[in-house]
């Protein structure tokens, strides 16, 4: 099954200052041929694209990554998710709703390093 890296675990594959662990899992996703993303997640590894390497390793797996579309029903489950989660006091930022959504409407796994995700999923089981 795909499973949908957002870009806070991307970031420790591309920095050499990244966490070891957490760019072997990113690794390892790509060996097994699980990795995915959507667009807003490359968005954010473009706009942080450094160098030329860094460059040739996202168009390279550019190729051949699964990229999952934010198609309406996403659309309405980020919106319905920012609405509930803004009621609660909590404001996750658009895209960080837009990239779970992505995943839960597409039945995907989400791997992160990032605490909003963690908090939108405590919203659902709440």
């Amino acid at each position: 099954m795909p499973v949908l890296i957002d870009s806070s675990l991307w970031v420790h594959f591309f920095r050499r200052s990244g966490d070891a662990a957490k760019r072997e899992r990113v690794k390892a996703l790509l060996a097994a041929g699980e990795a995915a993303w959507c667009p807003p997640v490359r968005l954010e590894l473009w706009r942080g694209v450094g160098g030329k390497a860094e460059r040739d390793v996202l168009l390279r797996i550019q190729a051949v990554l699964p990229d999952f579309p934010i198609t309406p029903p996403v659309w309405d489950s980020a919106i319905a998710l920012a609405g509930r989660n803004r009621a609660t006091g909590f404001a996750a930022p658009a895209a960080d709703c837009l990239i779970f959504a992505c995943a839960r409407v597409h039945g995907l796994e989400l791997a992160h390093d990032d605490a909003h995700f963690d908090q939108l999923q405590r919203l659902l089981q709440g």
